[in-house]
């Protein structure tokens, strides 16, 4: 069995890979030898096509190139780390120490610089997904709050011991909240996740939305003690 057989059948026939870059020819590089190694291969050329692609199809790991013709690919990695715990890869022709840092610092898990040996950065992509994969397992909490409890690992939510309905919506935007207990979470990051991109500035459909979930879920919606509002600025999750 050669080499190459042998990492196609040690790669999980559905790891998703996002790969991010301008260059036409580093994404036909990139998309013949990672769908030749069993990863599904999603590709986009600009940030906006990245963030668009990551909130519809929810890769397992990205590959990012910093220089985008739309954006910096740092704000791009920066969008992702609003929502997004998989594992990303920068693949950048930038050798200068500094933007490795700032990369690094925005919530890069490796830099791997340009031209490259595609056998280390398969190495390194490789570790990638199985420290996403061990990532993921471990961060599937209960999460509980005085009035109710979420199971995220297999999406349900209780109170007072009984099961809660939410639709995907509704659970969608909970479990944004949720997974960033504390932390203010930006209306347009919420709608970019739970909507989509193109809605991102639609924030009529947060108040509806959490509305409802403090009807569900809160003991007074009126007064809501986990569920919080930060006017103009976003939401809050209070165990």
């Amino acid at each position: 069995m050669t080499p190459t057989a042998d990492r196609a059948k040690s790669t999980p026939a559905k790891t998703k890979v996002l790969v991010v870059d301008d260059d036409a020819q580093v994404l036909r590089a990139l998309r013949i030898n990672l769908s030749v190694r069993g990863y599904e291969v999603i590709t986009a050329a600009s940030g906006a096509a990245a963030l668009h692609a990551a909130a519809e199809r929810r890769p397992d790991v990205v590959i990012l190139d910093l220089g985008l013709p739309d954006m910096s690919g740092v704000d791009v990695l920066e969008g992702l780390r609003g929502w997004m715990t998989a594992p990303v890869v920068v693949l950048s022709a930038r050798t200068d120490p500094g933007q490795k840092v700032e990369a690094l610092d925005a919530g890069a898990d490796d830099y791997v610089t340009k031209p490259f040996s595609m056998d280390e950065f398969l190495a390194r992509l490789r570790a990638a997904v199985r420290r996403g994969v061990t990532t993921a397992g471990a961060a599937q909490p209960v999460v509980h709050a005085a009035a109710f409890s979420v199971d995220l690992a297999n999406k349900n939510v209780t109170r007072a011991g009984t099961n809660v309905h939410l639709t995907p919506t509704e659970w969608g935007m909970l479990e944004m909240l949720v997974r960033n207990p504390g932390k203010l979470v930006g209306q347009e990051d919420l709608l970019k996740e739970v909507w989509g991109p193109s809605h991102a500035t639609q924030s009529h459909y947060l108040r509806v939305y959490l509305a409802q979930l403090r009807r569900k879920l809160e003991d007074d919606p009126s007064q809501p003690k986990h569920l919080l509002t930060e006017p103009g600025m976003g939401y809050r999750f209070q165990p």
